[in-house]
C-alpha cells in the first residue's frame, strides 16, 4: 500500500482523530489535561517529519486512536468515583531513572518481584477500564486481550521484540502512562518529532504528573497498594514537575558507562523507529544519540547539584555492580528504603537474575570513533557526569 493510499485510510489530522473516538465511545470529554494542542502538534510533526510508511501509519493510527478512546472513558469513570479517588493515597513511591540502557529495566522487574511492591504492568496500563466489578477472576480477559494485542505486534514487527521484549504481564514505564495526556517522550522514542520534542521540553509538564497520580490512584481501587515501584529514563527531564506532584518520592538512579549505553541505545533507536517509519542515515542517528545523551546526564547532573537538600532522596546504583550481585543492591535499596526483604522474596529475585542472561557479562562494541562520535567537545560532556558520579567513561 502506497503512501497516499494509507493516508486516506490513516489520517493523522486532530480532528478526524477525536471525531473517530466520539463517534465509537459516545463520549466527548477528555477531561483534563487539555489534550489540544499537544495533539495537533505531535500529529502534524508526524506527517512533515516522522517520514511514516504505511504499517508505520497504521501502526500509529491506531495507537493514538486508542490512547485517545481510553481516556475519554476513563474520564467517564473518574467521573463518578471522585470521593474514592481522593482517599486513595499513593505514599513515597519510587522512581528508578537515569541512563537510558543502564539496568533500569533489571532492576524494576527484580524489585516487583517483591508482592509488597507494585508497578503497573502492560496489561493494565493498555486497558485500565475493568469489567463492571472488580471481583478478580483467575485470569483477568484483559490480560488475554493484552497477549493477543502483543502476539500481532510481535509478529508484524519482530525486530521490536529483540531489543525491548515486552508481555501482558510486564512492568511498564511510566511513558505509556503520560501517552494518554499527549505529553509524552513516549513518542519521541519512537518517531523523528522535532517540532513535538520541542514543545514538549518548553511545556509545564505537572499537570502530566497530576494525571499519571489520578491514573494510579484508579489502579488502586481494585487492589491497595502498599508501594509503588515505577520507571522510565525520561523523568530525568522533568525531576522538579515529579516532586512537585510527588512530594515524598524516592529516586532510584541508575548509572553506566556512557559509551556502552550509547551503544544499546543508537540499537534500539533504529529499531523502534524502522518500526514506523522509513529508515534515517545511520550517522545522523548516532549523533542525535549522543547529543541526547550527553542533554540528560548534564540535566540530571545539574539537578543533583542544585538541589542538595534533596541528597537523602536519591540512591545511585552502579550497572556493572547491578550485574555482579544483583541481590547485593537490592538489599542496599531495601536498607536505604527502611524496608524488609524476606528469604522468599530474595530467592524469587535470584530466579529472575539466573534467567535473565542477557544482563550478563560485557559486550565488545565499537568506540566512540568507530561511531563517529571521538569530538572533543563530545567527551568533555561525557566527563563532567563520569567524574560526578564515578563511572567509567568508555574508550
Amino acid at each position: 500500500m502506497g503512501d497516499g493510499l494509507s493516508r486516506r485510510f490513516w489520517s493523522l489530522r486532530s480532528e478526524a482523530l477525536r471525531a473517530e473516538v466520539m463517534r465509537r465511545s459516545g463520549l466527548e470529554d477528555f477531561g483534563d489535561p487539555p489534550i489540544e494542542p499537544a495533539l495537533s502538534i505531535l500529529v502534524n510533526s508526524l506527517e512533515l517529519e516522522a517520514d511514516l510508511h504505511p504499517l508505520g501509519r497504521f501502526l500509529m493510527w491506531v495507537h493514538l486512536r486508542d490512547l485517545l478512546e481510553t481516556r475519554l472513558r476513563l474520564t467517564e469513570a473518574w467521573r463518578g468515583q471522585s470521593e474514592a479517588l481522593n482517599g486513595s493515597f499513593i505514599q513515597r513511591p519510587v522512581f528508578i531513572t537515569g541512563m537510558a540502557r543502564s539496568g533500569s529495566t533489571f532492576l524494576h522487574e527484580l524489585m516487583v518481584e517483591d508482592p509488597q511492591n507494585r508497578a503497573p504492568r502492560v496489561w493494565e496500563v493498555m486497558f485500565p477500564i475493568p469489567p463492571q466489578n472488580c471481583a478478580r477472576s483467575k485470569v483477568d480477559p484483559r490480560v488475554r486481550k493484552t497477549e493477543a494485542c502483543l502476539w500481532w505486534f510481535r509478529r508484524v514487527t519482530p525486530r521490536a521484540d529483540s531489543v525491548y521484549p515486552m508481555r501482558a504481564l510486564t512492568p511498564h514505564e511510566c511513558i505509556a502512562i503520560h501517552s494518554y495526556t499527549l505529553l509524552s517522550e513516549e513518542f519521541i522514542s519512537l518517531c523523528r518529532v522535532p517540532t513535538y520534542e520541542a514543545f514538549l521540553r518548553s511545556a509545564d509538564l505537572g499537570p502530566m504528573y497530576d494525571w499519571q497520580k489520578r491514573f494510579l490512584q484508579y489502579l488502586q481501587l481494585c487492589r491497595p497498594t502498599k508501594q509503588w515501584v515505577l520507571k522510565s529514563p525520561y523523568h530525568i527531564y522533568h525531576l522538579e514537575h515529579l516532586l512537585a506532584v510527588f512530594p515524598d518520592a524516592v529516586i532510584i538512579q541508575t548509572h553506566r558507562n556512557p559509551l556502552d549505553v550509547l551503544r544499546s541505545s543508537i540499537q534500539l533507536t533504529e529499531v523502534l523507529e524502522g518500526t514506523f517509519a522509513r529508515v534515517d542515515d545511520p550517522g545522523k542517528t548516532r549523533m542525535r544519540e549522543a547529543r541526547t545523551l550527553a542533554e540528560r546526564m548534564e540535566i540530571i547532573t545539574l539537578f543533583r547539584e542544585a538541589h542538595p537538600e534533596l541528597a537523602g532522596r536519591f540512591i545511585d546504583v552502579k550497572y556493572h555492580e547491578l550485574v555482579s550481585d544483583p541481590l547485593a543492591i537490592v538489599r542496599s535499596i531495601y536498607q536505604q528504603l527502611g524496608l524488609q526483604l524476606t528469604d522468599l522474596t530474595a530467592a524469587k529475585m535470584q530466579r529472575l537474575a539466573s534467567a535473565r542472561s542477557r544482563y550478563k557479562g560485557r559486550r565488545d562494541g565499537p568506540t566512540l570513533a568507530d561511531l563517529g562520535l571521538d569530538e572533543p567537545a563530545h567527551r568533555r560532556r561525557l566527563e563532567a557526569y563520569c567524574s560526578r558520579f564515578e563511572v567509567p567513561a568508555g574508550k
